[in-house]
């Protein structure tokens, strides 16, 4: 499929600045673009590859275009280049991507007492439980697993291997991607003359609308109640939620990040790769944190922390320049001495 840039600008409304009539047929990235295709500028420190990209179209930021004229390049000037170069995947992806089948696979497993919205996909080797309840328009692959009473609302897609427990609820526009898998039993253990015994999980979760979660994340069903994953969160891949968690709206969280068990985090909150997070204490809305931390308390809102234990950003990059520095203070202290007898 192509598109001139004319047709793009009119898009993304973009100013032209060399030939309307450039076609592209692709998308590639600045720094190794390839003939045909569009590109995008966003930050000064990628402007270096304008004069010798092999692109044919680079959609720039309009304070980025270069003075000097650009040769056998055709830019789209605009206000935010990254925001509309997504939107253009978006249009492209819409486009091109093969409609999804409708209808039940023959090597589906569905219980008699399901019942299954209109213009639903299921695919192959896909088992849906007794008394689940699914809505319209939902995309569900091969091999997934839905277990008993499960709840699914409109429009999601359920990717390849995911798991849903007995009881757990999905609401509306989700997206599920291969491999997770929600309402495993939480980490529930009670010592008994020194043996471990385990506590009967009885609760489930809840997923709510506009949430898409990574492959190979597990979010475990409360002990009693439910871990609740509100309305626009968005997780990566490789997440553990521990049960009886809560995670607020809008909030986003990267791989490889643990949380512990009856943990709330509010809303709008952005988490590093590889945080880890202990139980039972409260994150407040608009927190950041820093990759790698580890959070050990309670966090009031609009913070920024960093660190294992993690504490106030700025502190620690003050106190990180001073440790950075500690051994050539100690040599500088030793010569000190030295000298002085």
């Amino acid at each position: 499929m192509q598109f001139t840039a004319k047709e793009l600008a009119k898009i993304i409304d973009g100013t032209i600045i060399g030939n309307p009539e450039t076609v592209i047929s692709g998308f590639s990235k600045i720094e190794a673009a390839l003939p045909n295709t569009l590109c995008f500028v966003g930050s000064p420190k990628y402007t270096k590859y304008i004069m010798t990209s092999q692109a044919a179209i680079i959609i720039i930021c309009k304070d980025l275009v270069p003075k000097e004229p650009v040769d056998n390049i055709t830019l789209i000037a605009v206000d935010d280049a990254h925001q509309a170069f997504v939107e253009l995947m978006r249009i492209y992806t819409e486009l091109t991507t093969p409609k999804e089948p409708v209808g039940i696979s023959e090597h589906a497993v569905v219980d008699d007492k399901a019942v299954i919205g209109e213009n639903c996909y299921i695919g192959a080797t896909t088992v849906i439980m007794q008394n689940v309840v699914i809505g319209k328009q939902n995309k569900i692959h091969p091999q997934v697993y839905i277990g008993n009473n499960v709840k699914i609302g409109d429009n999601n897609v359920i990717y390849p291997g995911v798991k849903i427990y007995d009881n757990c609820k999905i609401g509306n526009n989700c997206i599920i991607h291969a491999g997770t898998i929600i309402g495993t039993d939480g980490f529930g253990f009670t010592q008994e003359n020194g043996i471990s015994i385990k506590v009967p999980q009885l609760g489930n979760v809840v997923i709510g609308n506009d949430i898409e979660i990574g492959a190979n994340c597990t979010i475990d069903k409360a002990t009693l109640g439910s871990t609740i994953i509100h309305d626009g969160v968005k997780l990566d891949n490789l997440i553990h939620i521990a049960h009886n968690c809560e995670i607020c709206d809008n909030t986003l969280i990267t791989s490889l990040t643990g949380i512990a068990g009856s943990t709330v985090i509010g809303k709008n909150c952005m988490i590093g790769g590889q945080v880890g997070i202990i139980d039972h204490i409260a994150i407040g809305n608009n927190v950041r944190i820093v990759a790698q931390s580890g959070i050990m308390h309670d966090v009031k809102d609009n913070a920024t922390i960093m660190g294992a234990p993690a504490f106030n950003f700025s502190d620690y990059m003050r106190s990180y320049a001073c440790f950075r520095n500690l051994p050539q203070k100690l040599k500088q202290l030793e010569n000190e001495t030295k000298n002085s007898k």
